[in-house]
């Protein structure tokens, strides 16, 4: 799979006053990628396409280069304290995935090239926190890694906070883009995390995303430049003969990384969700999916700011929970499951 070019760009004046925008505007001229100038992201209204579902995948396409207004950071629990904003959008096509709503219609990716005020915010963050160690997730509304040979905003984080005494930082993706971030000065203090699913579930479900062999040599990759690493296994997905196709993941996980050095190897696992709002997007913009989101087969759930989502009933829920443990002990004595939700 080819690294991500953007077919179109997007490009607010404002982001020509830091090095970080004016580099990229000259690297796509470069490439004869075609720019544009917007105002704001809120004003694009002219994305090339006849139907809606054509202007969806070609805003999947689309790269807006701006800086980032807002400097409150989101929470981001339960893996982080907060989320550190670099980017927002994923030229992937994963069906199940949360930003279907978060993003509604206007699914382009964002870049954010005002990097020092970000940092200088988290900084802050930091320091009204210590002497405890406050971790910031750079992964919530993007896969960051699937831009960042364009930016290098995830490497200069990177640095950033292995600079720092009581930071870290975590990401995850489904990318195998890590060769330069290789040799970024990390100090221990980044942790890279790589989803992974069953066969199902990666065929069915993630268009537009690195295959699992390629997550797998650059999860290695990673591990043999000293990051601290990690797998969400998400969304846990109960599809024919589920129990067959994650134990089958963990055995070929296990192969792959079996002559691999890895001192603090953690787990998360997340169980397929997903909200009424979601459905109506998932289904509009992916109408052929296989994916079963009928609610009936589902418990409801409250979730924060008064939206639910449907997760599996309880009984379902800790079948996964202990059959995807069991293979986690099995075949990974020695990790840490950090949470199952």
């Amino acid at each position: 799979m080819k690294p991500f070019v953007p077919q179109l760009v997007y490009i607010e004046p404002k982001a020509l006053e830091y090095p970080l925008g004016k580099e990229l505007k000259e690297k796509f001229e470069r490439m004869g990628v075609e720019i544009r100038e917007t105002t704001s992201h809120n004003q694009i209204r002219d994305l090339p396409g006849d139907t809606e579902l054509q202007k969806y995948r070609v805003a999947k396409s689309t790269l807006v280069v701006g800086i980032r207004r807002t400097l409150k950071f989101d929470t981001s629990k339960p893996s982080a304290e907060y989320a550190i904003p670099l980017a927002t959008g994923c030229m992937g096509h994963c069906h199940y995935c949360y930003l279907q709503t978060t993003l509604g219609s206007k699914p382009y990716i964002r870049t954010y090239v005002n990097l020092d005020e970000i940092f200088e915010q988290a900084q802050k963050y930091i320091d009204e926190r210590k002497p405890e160690i406050t971790r910031f997730e750079a992964a919530c509304t993007s896969d960051i890694v699937g831009i960042d040979h364009l930016t290098h905003s995830l490497k200069k984080a990177i640095e950033f906070i292995g600079t720092t005494e009581y930071g870290r930082l975590r990401f995850v993706t489904k990318f195998h883009y890590v060769d330069h971030l290789l040799d970024a000065k990390h100090n221990g203090k980044t942790r890279f995390r790589f989803s992974i699913n069953s066969r199902y579930v990666i065929k069915n479900f993630e268009p537009g995303t690195s295959s699992f062999d390629e997550r797998l040599e650059a999860a290695k990759k990673v591990a043999n430049a000293g990051y601290p690493l990690g797998f969400i296994v998400a969304p846990i997905y109960m599809h024919e003969d589920w129990q067959g196709g994650y134990f089958e993941l963990f055995e070929r996980l296990a192969q792959s990384l079996k002559d691999v050095y890895i001192p603090d190897l953690t787990f998360e696992l997340i169980q397929h969700r997903f909200t009424k709002p979601a459905k109506k997007m998932i289904e509009k913009h992916y109408p052929k999916t296989k994916l079963d989101l009928d609610e009936t087969k589902r418990k409801y759930k409250w979730g924060k700011y008064g939206i639910g989502k449907y997760v599996y009933p309880t009984d379902e829920a800790k079948d996964l929970e202990e059959t995807i443990s069991d293979y986690i002990h099995q075949f990974f004595p020695h990790a840490n499951i950090q949470y199952f939700t």
